[in-house]
C-alpha cells in the first residue's frame, strides 16, 4: 500500500482512518502531504483546555508526536518509527474554536534515526503557537 498516496487522497477530508486511535480521535484534517512533509488543521475543543481556557500543552505535544509519527508513514517504508524524545517550545496560545496547522518537516534522514520538526500555527500561519523537534528510531516491526 502506498501510504503516501492514500494521504493525499485525503487533502480536504478528515483522517479517519488513521492507524492511531488517538490521531482518529484528535479528527485532523489533511491539508497537504509529500514525502516526508505533512500539513493536518485542528480545531481546537473544549477537552483539550487547561483550567484557564488555553489549548493545553499536553495536547499540544501529543498533537506534534501523532502527526510526526504520520510523517514516518509518508516515508513509505515498511518499517514502524518509535519516539525517542520530544523537545517542545511553546509560544502562544489557542482557544477553544481556533483553527490550528500542524506542519511536519524532516530534517535529517539517517540509516536507524530520523530528526523531525512540527509548527503548530494559527490557521493563517501568522502566529507560531508551538514547535517541536524529534528524534525517531528505526524498528524491526513492520506494518
Amino acid at each position: 500500500m502506498d501510504r503516501l498516496a492514500h494521504l493525499q487522497s485525503l487533502i480536504g477530508q478528515e483522517f479517519t482512518d488513521s492507524p492511531s486511535p488517538f490521531m482518529r480521535w484528535l479528527k485532523p484534517i489533511v491539508v497537504s502531504a509529500e514525502k516526508g512533509h505533512l500539513e493536518f488543521q485542528y480545531t481546537i475543543r473544549q477537552e483539550w483546555l487547561n483550567p484557564i481556557g488555553n489549548l493545553h500543552g499536553g495536547v499540544t505535544a501529543a498533537i506534534i508526536d501523532d502527526v510526526l509519527g504520520a510523517t514516518m508513514f509518508s516515508l513509505n517504508e515498511p518499517t514502524f518509527y518509535t519516539t525517542i524524545n520530544n523537545v517542545i517550545d511553546y509560544f502562544s496560545i489557542g482557544k477553544e474554536g481556533e483553527d490550528i496547522i500542524a506542519e511536519t518537516h524532516i530534517t535529517k534522514l539517517g540509516k536507524q534515526f530520523i530528526n523531525a520538526t512540527c509548527e503548530i500555527w494559527n490557521a493563517d500561519k501568522t502566529r507560531l503557537i508551538a514547535k517541536g523537534t524529534s528524534n525517531l528510531f528505526k524498528t524491526q516491526i513492520t506494518r
